[in-house]
Order: structure tokens, then sequence, then C-alpha cells
């Protein structure tokens, strides 16, 4: 689990497809718990620590930091409702956290993940505290934001916004082994089951079409993603 491991809940083991928790328990990638129960797959799991790292966003440039990549926050007093992004994490270190309370409980968590390279999140005004440890500082997502979406990406590159980081359409990643690699399509940054659109642990080849209509792709241990043609 590492120096700086959390667990949040208990992992399943198993591949995830939507409505199915699923996780490889003890794994160093394992991610988050969330607002209506587990998330999934090998790097993104029922079971959190404070880990994962590498890759960069494709998005314009490197905005002023809205808040640190350390400490604990309180909503609405140290840091407003909306969507953040840090970037440029590595070597496992970043780890945040949504929060109901201040307990600290794993009781406490409503949202949770261990971020390679890019994350997104969207913290909201019930939300009571947000803890970030290891990460690179934080800042604000104008959801108005152009960009220039790139036809390829880092498979262990994080979170990727469709349409602003990353373009629509069929991907494919090879030489993924031992069920290493973990996607996810995501109708928001919100980190919880509902809003995983399909996801998948792959051995092998992937392949997968990111949709116009999805807001996030995450990719975490695989080969890097190419566009098909």
């Amino acid at each position: 689990m590492g120096m700086k491991g959390k667990i949040a809940l208990g992992a399943v083991v198993g591949v995830v497809v939507i409505g199915v928790v699923s996780a490889n328990a003890g794994d160093k990638g394992n991610g988050p718990a969330s607002d209506s129960g587990s998330r999934s797959g090998k790097h993104s799991s029922a079971s959190a620590q404070h880990g994962s790292g590498g890759g960069k966003a494709q998005a314009a440039g490197k905005k002023k930091a809205a808040f640190a990549g350390d400490g604990d926050f309180q909503v609405g007093s140290d840091v407003k409702p909306g969507t953040y992004r840090t970037t440029g994490n590595t070597d496992g270190m970043c780890y945040w956290e949504r929060a109901k309370d201040a307990k600290g409980g794993t009781d406490s968590i409503l949202a949770n993940d261990n971020v390679s390279g890019t994350s997104y999140v969207t913290i909201k005004a019930t939300d009571k505290l947000f803890k970030s440890n290891g990460c690179k500082d934080w800042e604000a997502v104008d959801a108005k934001a152009k960009g220039t979406p790139a036809a390829k990406m880092a498979g262990d590159g994080g979170m990727f916004a469709v349409g602003t980081d990353i373009a629509p359409g069929t991907y494919k990643s090879t030489g993924n082994t031992d069920d290493s690699c973990y996607w996810e399509r995501a109708k928001d940054a919100g980190h919880s089951l509902h809003s995983i659109i399909a996801n998948n642990n792959v051995t092998g080849t992937a392949v997968v079409t990111i949709s116009p209509g999805d807001a996030y792709f995450k990719t975490t241990g695989c080969g890097d993603w190419k566009k098909a043609a």
C-alpha cells in the first residue's frame, strides 16, 4: 500500500462493467470510493490510497492556482464549489478526497481517487471538506474554455476532457498485460458510480469509442492510445 496508503472501502476482485463494483485488491493503483457506492477497475476501485501519477493533459496553458495541492479545505470558505483540475502528477503521490464531514473516517468519504497524471473533480456545494495530498496545485476549470483536442493520449495520463483535451472517436491501446490497463468513460467529474458510462480492465489490445456526449475519459496503466483511422 505504500507509506501514504489509505484504504477507503474494501475492494472486490474482478473485471468491472457498468453497475458492477470491481477491483484487484492490494494493487498500488486502486482508486476511489464514491457518493453512491464504489467505483471500479484495477486502478479505480473501492479501495483508495494516497498514490499514482504520470502523464499530462492536452488542454490550454497553465492557469493561476485556485488552491494548493496539499491540505484540507473547507468547502464554501477555503474553496468554492466547482470543477477543478490538477496536472503533472508523478510517482504515485497524488491523492484527493471529497468528504461529508471532518471526522476522518471511511464513512466520511463521498468520493476519492489516486491520480495518474491529470485529475478533474467537481466539488459540490453539499460537500464539507476537500482533502488533497501530494498533488500539484489545483486550478479552476472554465466550462466554456476551448482547447485543441488531440488524437492520441498517454496511457497513464489520467483524465482527459472530451472535446477539449481529446477528440471523440475510436482509440486503440496495445501491449497491455495482467489487466493492468483500466479505462473509463464518464459523464461528469463527480467520481460516483453514476458518473461511469462504461469501463474495463484490459489485457492485450484495448479498443474504445469515446462519444461526443462523453465528458471525460480516464486511462491508468495502459499503453498509449491512438485514434484509429
